[in-house]
């Protein structure tokens, strides 16, 4: 099959079959005379396995090994476990980093006036050279 018939089988757009490509995470077995890419259902499951991986915020390093140890059927499942570890540890690490971000400008929302006046806490701590935020989220001259 062609690229557009690969990508339409595994719910892959054809630039991110190119680009798994280019990354080294699939590798288009023939092509035909006029240089076009063959995909057969075997480079399908590999990109739906891409696809599901993706999903779950896998990075291409981690796709690639995850990839090799799914091709590898003497593979122990100890070596798949410690890379999803890893993964939920960065997932838990980002979303207290998100969290923090969230309470930070729920903060900051709290204390802009929202009206006429043009001074907000908001916008100064955006322009603040430091970036520094005080103890109660607020730059230190805002109290």
């Amino acid at each position: 099959m062609n690229i557009g018939e690969a990508a339409r089988a595994s719910g892959v757009t054809a630039k991110m079959i190119r680009y798994y490509e280019s990354v080294g995470l699939l590798a288009a077995k023939a092509r035909t005379p006029a240089g076009y890419r063959v995909y057969g259902t075997q480079e399908v499951h590999s990109l739906r396995f891409i696809r599901q991986a993706r999903r779950l915020g896998f990075l291409v390093d981690d796709i690639r090994r995850l990839l090799a140890l799914w091709h590898d059927r003497s593979r122990a499942s100890a070596e798949v476990k410690t890379i999803a570890l890893e993964h939920v540890a960065e997932l838990d690490r980002r979303i207290a980093e998100l969290a923090e971000m969230r309470d930070t400008l729920a903060h900051l929302a709290d204390h802009c006036h929202g009206d006429d006046r043009p001074d907000c806490p908001i916008i100064e701590t955006l322009a603040a050279i430091d970036g520094k935020l005080g103890s109660n989220g607020c730059h230190d001259h805002d109290g």
